[in-house]
Parts: structure tokens; C-alpha cells; sequence
């Protein structure tokens, strides 16, 4: 090994582990110090919070089955019993939106274990690679984002088939896109590091520092925009539930919800408002949260 190696190696190397975990304790502190000075993401965190809270308990949460009909008691209003009403075959509301709550989270979460990688992995290469490989990946970037998500997902769930795993694998389809291209933009501005360069001279192979030292700088924004998305997510798959192409009736679906209330919001105007607001809530905060977490991890704010 050469003197200028043997250098290189000591200084990639100097820092101790301890050393190291305490400076990563204090960054994780001081980006939370950050989000919690943020009244409205700490309100939104709260309420993702409450929902995975209702998500994990909610058979001990809903006072009723989400599915057993009670055909004297239809269209009920809110009242002690039934605290957001019942619906057209009497099924109470407030247990149907709880339940509901395993859906839409479900959905989020396994479309976000599903564009993440892809979109942080096809962003590094194309930016850290160039060339030809960048082009091809881009020209495919384009071309999803150049429909608008929803219409995407409707033709994909057409062409697969109106099911709730379906609609997981349209929405998943069109949300890779945007954060391949930000991982792109940032693989650009840190191939040419100094800590990059010294990596390379010692020989690491393309693949490695993509993996290894390109890709773990990239999952920052590729968090915030993920959760920024979240919202977008919740939207689409409630977008295809009114449309009757996700989960499928019984299923306590908050867009379904939405589409079976619409014929009686003259009349009965809780059985499509309180999903729906359930839809805006939780949107919301995902958005506020994203926000927020934006803010917190910008390194302007140092």
C-alpha cells in the first residue's frame, strides 16, 4: 500500500465508533428539537400517532363489528349509541371508520417500503453513473411523470383488476417517479465530493459507493419526500375506492365510504361526511408532518 493510501485509510478511519454514535445521538436531538419547535407538525405527528394507535387496537376500539348489519336501525344520525350515525344497512359509522384505519395505513405503508428503494435506487445510478444509463433511466421517469398519477392508477388498476392488492400495485407504480428524480439530483451534487473522490482512490468499485456511501446521504430528502407523498398516497387509494376500483365492498374502505354516502347527502348527510373527514384529517397531517420534517432536516437551519 502506498504512503498516500496509508494516509487515506488513517484519515477515513480516525474517528472512533463512540465518537461516532454520539455525534449521530446529537444530530437525531437536534433534528428533533427542530420538528418539535414546529406546533403543526407535532400536531400532525400526533394525530398519525392516534391512528396507528386506533390501527393496532381497534378490536377493542370499535364498539361494533364493521360488517354486521342491523336493518332497523338505517340511516340512523349521531347519537349516544351511535356516535357518528349508522349507514344505508345500518352499520355504525365510527366502527367502520376505525377499522377502515388498518386499510389506509396498510396502503401507505406497504407502498412506501415499495417506491422508496425503488426510486432511491434508480436515482443514484442514474446520477452517479451518467451517460447513457442516466438517459434511459430518466426517459422512463418522464414518461410516468408525464401522467397525472390518479389517471395512471386508474388505467393500471383497469388493466389488473379492481382489488385492493391491485390498487397497491398502481398506486406503487406512480409514486417511484418523483423520488427517483430527487435521489438524482442529489447523487449529482455529492459524486464529485472530496469523501467520495477518496473512497474511489481506494479502490472501491462504482457499485460500492453507490450502495454505500451515495445512496445512505440520499435517504434524508427521499424521508421527506416519502412523507410528503403519504398524503398523495391516501388520496389516490381513496380516489380509487370512490370509483369502486380498490378495496371492495364490505370492506370498511374510507373512499367506498365516501361513495356510498354521496347518494344520501341531502338526506343523510354523516354517511359520506365523517369518512371524509376522516380522509382530509389524516391527510393532513402527513402533509403537516412533511412539512415539518423538511424544515427540520434542511442543514440551512444549522
Amino acid at each position: 500500500m502506498s504512503i498516500a493510501s496509508k494516509g487515506l485509510t488513517a484519515w477515513l478511519t480516525t474517528e472512533e465508533p463512540s465518537s461516532a454514535r454520539h455525534a449521530a445521538l446529537q444530530n437525531v436531538w437536534r433534528v428533533w428539537t427542530r420538528f418539535a419547535s414546529n406546533p403543526l407538525g407535532v400536531a400532525g405527528l400526533a394525530i398519525i400517532l392516534l391512528l396507528v394507535f386506533i390501527a393496532v387496537f381497534v378490536p377493542w376500539l370499535a364498539p361494533y363489528s364493521p360488517f354486521d348489519q342491523n336493518l332497523r336501525e338505517t340511516l340512523v344520525a349521531p347519537n349516544a349509541q351511535h356516535l357518528l350515525g349508522t349507514d344505508e344497512l345500518g352499520r355504525d359509522i365510527l366502527s367502520r371508520i376505525l377499522w377502515g384505519s388498518r386499510i389506509t395505513l396498510s396502503i401507505v405503508a406497504i407502498v412506501s417500503v415499495i417506491v422508496a428503494p425503488i426510486g432511491l435506487i434508480v436515482g443514484c445510478l442514474a446520477g452517479y453513473y451518467g451517460g447513457w444509463l442516466d438517459t434511459i433511466l430518466m426517459r422512463v421517469t418522464e414518461l410516468f411523470l408525464s401522467f397525472p398519477s390518479l389517471i395512471l392508477a386508474l388505467a393500471f388498476v383497469a388493466a389488473l383488476g379492481p382489488n385492493l392488492n391491485n390498487a397497491i400495485i398502481a398506486i406503487a407504480l406512480t409514486q417511484w417517479p418523483p423520488i427517483a428524480r430527487l435521489a438524482r439530483a442529489e447523487s449529482l451534487s455529492l459524486r464529485n465530493r472530496d469523501h467520495i473522490s477518496a473512497v474511489r482512490l481506494m479502490g472501491a468499485s462504482s457499485l460500492h459507493i453507490v450502495i454505500a456511501h451515495i445512496a445512505p446521504l440520499c435517504i434524508p430528502s427521499v424521508i421527506v419526500r416519502i412523507t410528503l407523498n403519504m398524503a398523495g398516497i391516501i388520496l389516490t387509494a381513496a380516489g380509487l375506492g370512490f370509483l369502486g376500483l380498490g378495496a371492495q365492498p364490505p370492506s370498511p374502505e374510507w373512499g367506498a365510504m365516501v361513495s356510498t354516502g354521496r347518494r344520501f347527502m341531502l338526506d343523510s348527510w354523516w354517511v359520506g361526511t365523517m369518512p371524509g373527514l376522516s380522509i382530509l384529517f389524516v391527510s393532513l397531517a402527513f402533509n403537516l408532518v412533511g412539512d415539518a420534517l423538511r424544515d427540520a432536516l434542511d442543514p440551512r437551519q444549522e
